[in-house]
């Protein structure tokens, strides 16, 4: 995943300023007590983060892989 779809996930799911809020203050003990924002500053993978940020947020499984991929439609 790259971060370009990560954030595209992330605003998709979550709405953007919600996201945003997520992103910057929600503090994810599974990325070593990091919020999303500092675990992708700290080099953990876009994959890895949405991964953690989804469970964490109860988000169904069947909305988590394939998200943030641009609409080849659009």
């Amino acid at each position: 995943m790259r971060l370009s779809e990560f954030r595209r996930a992330v605003a998709d799911e979550f709405g953007q300023g919600y996201g945003q809020v997520l992103l910057h203050d929600l503090v994810l003990a599974e990325l070593g007590g990091r919020t999303p924002e500092a675990a992708l500053a700290a080099g953990v993978r876009a994959k890895d983060v949405w991964l953690a940020l989804c469970r964490a947020m109860d988000v169904p499984e069947s909305r988590r892989h394939g998200a943030g991929l641009a609409d080849p439609k659009k």
